[in-house]
């Protein structure tokens, strides 16, 4: 009976989460990578590069097997979260630019998602890697990933001003609602939690760090602007944990691949915070002092 409501609550729950993106997005959003196309493009080959490989390397130093290494690499690939918007306005990031990788990364999620299962399976669960490639996969994360963002847009297409007004009430239950997913996760698979915590915690601590660093440091090095670096970092840094747990447990079936998105769902939360502040201290820092008036 517990499977079941975790089955059904987890999509459910995902869908509320992606509905309330939706209703923050418009076309626009999608084309507004032309403004900024050397800092999307950055961003994009970070997530979909470098992370994984990052997650791969992470995997094989804690020795992490199975599930929960194929649960790793479902985190990676997940987009952003939706509080990386709010890390990223505290840091002084490019939220604009924040909410255009979010909208791509989602488009992208449901194509590279099954694609970094199977390569998962097939190196760690004696897979014959192609169990992520069937097209039933791809249809089940299209319709858990994208057909709420997709309804949600079009209602705040059609109904602008009660979307506007929505909008803060979804966030907030959106959240409330993410939390209880990670609940759910980490209560539906306490033993597998606690027999892994020590190993699990500090892979979780150490891939949002890289993270992090890797999304702000790599935009810096081909001199990307200061604000959209920020935006880079926690776009990249801060994964959607709940999609993650939502694929282990409603396409993958598979509950203990969803305990590394829960335990990162917690933790990273740590990481952000104090790449939040330092960050938003550095701009202040790095911004020009007003020049003194001289009339008087």
């Amino acid at each position: 009976m517990g499977s079941t409501i975790f089955a059904v609550f987890l999509p459910l729950a995902l869908a509320l989460v992606m509905f309330g993106l939706g209703l923050t997005l418009t076309v626009d959003d999608f084309a507004r990578v032309l403004r900024y196309p050397k800092a999307a493009v950055i961003a994009l080959v970070c997530q979909m590069v470098l992370l994984p490989a990052v997650c791969f390397g992470l995997i094989y130093l804690f020795r992490l097997e199975g599930a929960l290494a194929v649960g790793m690499l479902l985190l990676a690939a997940s987009p952003g979260g939706p509080s990386a918007n709010l890390f990223s306005h505290i840091a002084g990031g490019n939220v604009a630019l924040n909410i255009t990788l979010t909208a791509i990364n989602s488009v992208l999620a449901v194509f590279t998602m099954p694609l970094l299962v199977a390569l998962a399976f097939h190196q760690f669960m004696d897979g014959d890697g192609s169990f992520g490639l069937r097209p039933d996969k791809f249809a089940q994360v299209f319709a858990i990933v994208l057909i709420p963002v997709a309804i949600g847009m079009l209602v705040h297409h059609r109904f602008t001003a009660w979307s506007q007004r929505m909008r803060g009430n979804v966030k907030v239950l959106s959240i409330v609602v993410l939390a209880l997913v990670v609940l759910a996760a980490v209560a539906k698979n306490f033993e597998t939690l606690t027999e892994h915590i020590g190993k699990l915690a500090s892979l979780s601590l150490l891939f949002a760090v890289l993270s992090l660093a890797v999304g702000y440091f790599v935009p810096r090095l081909f001199q990307v602007d200061a604000d959209q670096a920020i935006a880079s970092a926690m776009e990249i840094g801060i994964h959607n944990g709940a999609i993650a747990i939502a694929v282990a447990g409603s396409v993958l079936h598979n509950d203990a691949m969803a305990v590394p998105g829960a335990v990162y769902g917690v933790l990273m939360n740590i990481p952000a915070a104090i790449a939040a502040y330092l960050l938003a201290k550095y701009v202040r820092k790095a911004e020009p002092a007003p020049v003194p008036s001289t009339t008087g």
